[in-house]
């Protein structure tokens, strides 16, 4: 479930902690004595739950399959690709 584009102002603490509102916890899956990940972006933060070990393999392996579809790579020909670049595309990380 994804929740529509809401904007909730949150209070931080002296610690620099903020509470994710329940509605959020429960739409992510984020569970306490979960873990999450932080990532900076140029607009902020982005607060993600940690996915599992099961969630990735999962995502490797479709990945791996929507790859397979394609020619298979003769010896020399990744030569000047950067795998991190092939990544970051796959995957949707921006720089």
């Amino acid at each position: 479930m994804v929740i529509p584009l809401v904007s909730i102002r949150l209070k931080v603490g002296p610690k620099g902690q903020i509470v994710i509102p329940k509605v959020f916890r429960e739409a992510y899956g984020i569970k306490e004595g979960g873990e999450v990940i932080v990532e900076p972006t140029d607009k902020g933060l982005i607060i993600m739950p940690k996915k599992s070990k099961e969630e990735l393999i999962k995502e490797l392996l479709e990945w791996k399959h929507k790859r397979a579809k394609g020619k298979p790579a003769r010896l020399g020909e990744l030569k000047g690709i950067s795998l991190e670049d092939e990544f970051d595309e796959v995957w949707g990380i921006e720089e």
